[in-house]
């Protein structure tokens, strides 16, 4: 049995996971699918204060409260960010970290960063968006893939707007080289893409080290295709 513990991204909550855990947990594995702070069901603590540091903290206390070890961590979209400065912390904890067409956080970089270097017309745009309220609405459901109008219905009252903070804050990493020691997974939804994440599977699809895997669909693979993004996930208990 593993566990697995799955981080959603931005403007999301652990609800994007409804489908997909209990197939995983139908196969024996434990499975947690926590809502970082502000977002999902506890958007009710939304404030615009909330920083990366903040997310990562919500990850790592999950861990350590439930004792957990052995974790498959995985981040989704920006969830990426927040799984590199958990394991970061505790990599002692961490059995393999699994990122879900996301941003592979490196020192100093953060999340902006990053979508600035593939898309620099949507950092304007997000910065704009924040400049007053210091949130970011959701973009359309569309630019993750979402084309089926009931499921359109479903997300966009789940979705809330994000604080901005957690996304221009630098990643600030001080095991980088327990960092490195964990085994990887680097998983590209590629129809359609984002335009974020192609310069992710560029680097990693044949690093050291690390695992790669294409699943056809949106970036919302987990609400779009919950069957093959399971099966994906499964075939990394395995070492």
């Amino acid at each position: 049995m593993a566990t697995f513990v799955l981080i959603h991204g931005a403007w999301h909550g652990g609800y994007a996971w409804r489908h997909v855990a209990p197939m995983l947990r139908k196969r024996g594995h434990e499975v947690f699918t926590p809502s970082l702070t502000g977002l999902g069901d506890r958007a009710h603590l939304s404030s615009r204060e909330i920083d990366l540091d903040t997310h990562i903290q919500d990850v790592v206390s999950l861990l350590e409260m439930e004792d957990l070890h052995e974790v498959i961590l995985l981040g989704h979209s920006y969830g990426g960010m927040v799984i590199t400065g958990a394991a970061d912390r505790v990599p002692q904890r961490i059995r393999r970290l699994i990122y879900f067409d996301a941003f592979v956080g490196e020192n100093g970089k953060s999340c902006m960063d990053y979508v600035a270097a593939a898309v620099p017309e949507r950092v304007n745009g997000f910065r704009e968006q924040a400049k007053e309220s210091g949130f970011v609405p959701p973009p359309p459901a569309a630019l993750w893939g979402h084309t089926d109008p009931a499921l359109i219905g479903w997300l966009k009252p789940r979705e809330v707007p994000h604080p901005f903070a957690s996304q221009t804050q630098p990643l600030r990493l001080n095991n980088e080289e327990a960092l490195k020691r964990i085994p990887k997974t680097f998983v590209h939804c590629t129809s359609p893409g984002t335009g974020s994440f192609d310069q992710f599977a560029a680097k990693y699809r044949n690093a050291p080290g690390w695992r790669f895997f294409e699943v056809k669909s949106g970036h919302d693979a987990m609400l779009l295709k919950p069957r093959e993004v399971a099966e994906v996930l499964l075939e990394n208990v395995e070492e």
